[in-house]
């Protein structure tokens, strides 16, 4: 199959569409597809043209733009003429909340009658009566298009929007990379008396809320003896700043967090060996890709309800759903003060992976390409 990929992102710029779209890509190419991706961002050189990546043909169709955003209003004939020379069974467009490189190529791959599946890779709160009345007189509501996104809970605000059968495509990851250490038991190293270690992996920007972690962990460790918490937060981005503010303040009261920066996979991968408890604080989390792979090393998940955590974690059985947080401050105090409640959390996160290896996601795909197909009348 002859697969294109439409994305604004795509590496070297990092975040979880950039992430997805790259092994997605990959792990259909090393099936055996001949796979595309059409994207905004410039190479690592700041150049565009053509470029293998693992087996992947990046098409980079950016323009220099500020700040580097992946933005290019003279894009569309580009892909108009990719798409002719092509001949693709399928374009896959990835949209969040605002993608115009996205939308463009979507509605040039319509327009040029090939089958078009778009997956939603965010949350679309706030802006659903917004989109709902544009997708509708503009037509997109019937356009032959296959409908996704990458969790039940996203699923159902694009639902939402276009009034019409919405799938799931899930994200993925290699769960052989991101394997519990069998070295600690179901209570790390099995010693009560040592801190709670609580990690956070994300993006320092806004709606991660990186922030009010700070906040939730400070008002958990005020209600712990002295030692009881430790915080350790990987990830960088545009509020850490403000993040770094919240930490000299509540570090003062008595709060033992760490900020890491970006770490590589095998650093993670070591910090997690020694963690307890992974916490997602976004209340706008369209999948979770940092959860899911600290899930798949066993640790215990507290995160949002309403989410797509949801999908890989089941409350009180694996990890601890929370409506705000307050209760995730709760949540914590619990798993510092019932010791039982921890360890039983933890074995059960230890013994049940997670489905969601990118087999799962490779054949979700390939599902939404036979519908998009069909609407085609292919």
């Amino acid at each position: 199959m002859r697969i294109i990929h439409v994305s604004d992102c795509y590496a070297p710029r990092t975040g979880g569409i950039e992430s997805q779209v790259r092994d997605l890509a990959r792990a259909q190419a090393a099936a055996g597809d001949e796979v595309h991706v059409l994207t905004a961002t410039a190479g690592a050189d700041g150049h565009g043209g053509v470029e293998d990546d693992g087996g992947v043909a990046v098409h980079r169709l950016g323009a220099r733009m500020p700040f580097d955003l992946p933005v290019n209003p003279a894009a569309p004939p580009q892909v108009r003429r990719l798409l002719a020379e092509l001949r693709p069974d399928v374009v896959h467009v990835h949209a969040g909340v605002v993608s115009p490189f996205a939308f463009d190529g979507a509605r040039v791959a319509v327009d040029a009658g090939a089958p078009v599946a778009i997956t939603w890779h965010c949350m679309l709160d706030g802006v659903v009566p917004v989109m709902r009345t544009a997708v509708h007189r503009s037509g997109w509501a019937t356009a032959p298009v296959a409908l996704s996104a990458v969790s039940s809970a996203a699923a159902q605000r694009v639902r939402s929007v276009f009034g019409r059968d919405v799938a799931v495509v899930p994200d993925g990851v290699d769960l052989s990379a991101w394997q519990p250490d069998g070295a600690r038991g179901p209570d790390g190293d099995g010693d009560r008396t040592r801190p709670l270690r609580v990690v956070a992996t994300m993006r320092l920007a806004p709606r991660k809320r990186g922030p009010a972690l700070v906040e939730l962990a400070a008002d958990a460790a005020a209600r712990l003896p002295a030692g009881a918490l430790r915080l350790d937060v990987v990830g960088d981005g545009p509020a850490r700043a403000a993040v770094e503010r919240r930490v000299r303040r509540r570090s003062a009261a008595g709060l033992d967090v760490r900020l890491h920066g970006r770490l590589p996979r095998e650093d993670l991968r070591a910090l997690y060996a020694e963690a307890d408890v992974f916490v997602a604080p976004a209340a706008l989390e369209a999948f979770g890709i940092a959860a899911l792979e600290a899930r798949a090393c066993g640790l215990v998940v507290v995160a949002r309800r309403g989410t797509g955590v949801e999908e890989f974690v089941t409350h009180d059985v694996d990890g601890l759903l929370v409506e705000d947080d307050d209760a995730m401050t709760d949540a914590l105090v619990r798993l510092v003060e019932d010791p039982g409640l921890r360890e039983r959390l933890a074995a059960t996160a230890r013994s049940r992976r997670p489905p969601f290896g990118w087999e799962r996601t490779v054949a979700a795909a390939g599902a939404e390409y036979r519908r998009a197909a069909d609407l085609r009348g292919r």
